[in-house]
């Protein structure tokens, strides 16, 4: 099993990304494993200085179920998670069965700051992108798909993502085997994202 894992801010283009390695590398049937789906209840959140809960630390995810799912995949074993519902905290909605395979992507915000995870990647990307385009797609996100209104949008970019971000992520981009530009260099970027994981893991690419 190759484990690859994709880290990046809030709307930098991390889904978009996954998808597109996992439709390249369709005939391997890859896995994903999204930290979303182990965000606590929003009544185990931590609150901020204004009563707005905080969604953006390391502490708002279950961590230990987390890594024991994880590493129960890795040692080819299926597993059960949970869909979770942002717009309502409400984490009982759909199971998602995720079977183990030849490649495994796991994608989320903090997967360089959880070390039990980092240490787990055979390859690790960091997606880069202009923060202002980064608003504009979690503003249509959140409207649009979970229910937010723009003024806690906004909110939750000022006092919590953008700290968020310079807190847990930026730090450790200097980690990443790859550093994917999600704009007008995204295209050669993939290219040669896709060249290097066919160099490095012999991996064959239907072309």
């Amino acid at each position: 099993m190759i484990v690859l894992g994709i880290c990046g801010g809030s709307g930098s283009g991390k889904t978009t990304l996954l998808n597109r390695i996992a439709e390249k590398f369709e005939h391997l049937k890859p896995s994903v494993f999204s930290l979303d789906n182990y965000y606590k209840p929003i009544e185990d959140q931590q609150i901020d200085e204004n009563g707005k809960v905080n969604f953006d630390l390391p502490t708002a995810l279950d961590q230990q179920k987390m890594e024991k799912d994880l590493k129960s995949l890795i040692r080819g074993e299926a597993i059960d998670v949970i869909e979770y519902q942002f717009n309502t905290g409400n984490n009982k909605h759909a199971i998602i069965t995720i079977e183990p395979s030849e490649l495994l992507i796991v994608e989320g915000l903090f997967v360089f700051e959880y070390q039990f995870i980092f240490e787990l990647l055979d390859f690790s990307i960091f997606v880069d992108v202009d923060p202002a385009i980064q608003l504009d797609r979690r503003i249509y996100r959140d409207q649009e798909s979970r229910g937010y209104s723009r003024s806690d949008i906004l909110y939750q970019w000022e006092h919590h993502v953008i700290p968020c971000y310079e807190k847990y992520l930026a730090p450790h981009e200097t980690k990443a085997d790859f550093i994917y530009h999600n704009d007008s260099r995204s295209e050669r970027d993939f290219i040669r994202l896709m060249n290097t994981l066919e160099e490095k893991f012999e991996l064959y690419i239907p072309h």
